[in-house]
């Protein structure tokens, strides 16, 4: 994506209202990058590596196609303020991290771990999940090996493949966030 794709002003999400839905797709020609919209407003956003799968499989690196609703927000409040949002929020601690162990009872699911013990840490030292969009992909049921820890998180330098969630820049997620409820769907597809 160009410069100029990238400075993209968000006045629509600040509007009051939370959104309705969010659409994302991917690119024309690079299926690891995509364009979000919501609100009259597109922004480009990073994908998994696999790109937008219908059969998402643990580990595929693909971002599941799908409507999903978003759950909370997580957030590293060590360095940044509480986020405005609609969705219940959760500071993230360093025990926090995420099952992505298929044979455990708690797969795709927040755990709590020691140092040392498997699972996606959610407190990292890069800035990816300083803020966490949870979503609701394969909840209900879950099913083993059908993919977790499926977020809306913020992009790597250069928008770089994710390894299934979809990204992007700090200030497009805070303009998100003042607009996403439990009701707002998300489309990928």
């Amino acid at each position: 994506m160009k410069r100029q794709d990238i400075s993209i002003t968000y006045d629509k999400f600040r509007a009051g209202r939370p959104l309705a839905s969010v659409t994302i797709r991917a690119a024309a020609g690079n299926p690891c990058r995509g364009w979000l919209t919501a609100g009259g407003t597109t922004i480009p956003v990073a994908l998994g590596r696999g790109g937008v799968l219908a059969n998402k499989r643990e580990g595929d690196g693909g971002t599941p196609r799908g409507t999903f609703r978003p759950q909370r927000v997580w957030w590293r409040a060590d360095r940044n303020v509480r986020p405005r949002t609609f969705l219940p929020l959760r500071p993230i601690r360093p025990e926090d991290a995420w099952c992505e162990d298929r044979t455990d009872r708690h797969y795709n699911r927040p755990v709590r771990r020691a140092p040392g013990q498997t699972g996606d840490r959610l407190k990292r030292e890069d800035h990816l999940y300083d803020f966490i969009v949870e979503l609701d992909h394969n909840t209900r049921p879950r099913v083993a090996g059908r993919g977790s820890a499926v977020f809306l998180h913020l992009a790597r330098a250069n928008f770089r493949p994710t390894a299934g969630c979809v990204s992007m820049t700090k200030a497009a997620m805070l303009q998100l966030l003042r607009r996403l409820s439990p009701r707002t769907k998300i489309i990928i597809g």
